[in-house]
């Protein structure tokens, strides 16, 4: 397996542009998961449906199946949060992960940058952006901009950047 990243301030459009990459990826005869950190109270089952109420009501884990699909809900109940080499661990083999969010870890990242945001480049403060892809020209970028609406251009890039699995978990001390 190896990874990429998307990184970039809320509001950036970090998972429009994933949403228009993948099917682009996918296309090209890769196997892609993703993984997306969210803020603290999501939430992926509904209140009233069976497997909420389990997780409401104490239960660790909730595992729901069917013939088309399943979903494994891990109730942390206090515990610290995974470390990003824990979670990747769990993933399936597949050839490409594209992880959206966890900016401050070390994994090579596509900065996405939109300029009505009104938030700093990180590209300047973080050695593991690879290249940034940007709805404005960014002369002073010391690493590839690409066009936020190029999305083949945007596939290249993640593939061509995206690193193995273990270099990047030994490389942030976890493997």
């Amino acid at each position: 397996m190896r990874i990429i990243g998307l990184a970039g301030w809320s509001g950036s459009g970090k998972t429009t542009l994933l949403a228009k990459v993948i099917p682009r990826i996918v296309a090209r005869g890769l196997k892609v998961s993703t993984l997306k950190h969210a803020h603290h109270g999501f939430d992926v089952d509904q209140p009233g449906k069976d497997s909420h109420t389990h997780r409401m009501v104490g239960a660790s884990e909730v595992l729901v199946s069917s013939a088309n699909r399943w979903a494994l809900v891990h109730e942390l109940r206090g515990q610290a949060e995974p470390a990003l080499g824990a979670l990747l661990a769990k993933l399936s083999p597949v050839d490409l992960v594209l992880i959206e969010g966890y900016k401050a870890e070390t994994h090579p990242k596509l900065e996405v940058y939109r300029a009505a945001v009104g938030k700093p480049l990180l590209h300047p403060n973080d050695p593991a952006i690879v290249a940034i892809a940007s709805d404005e020209l960014l002369p002073a970028a010391r690493v590839p901009v690409v066009d936020l609406d190029d999305f083949e251009r945007i596939a290249d890039i993640l593939i061509r950047h995206a690193a193995p699995i273990h270099a990047v978990l030994a490389h942030a001390g976890h493997g």
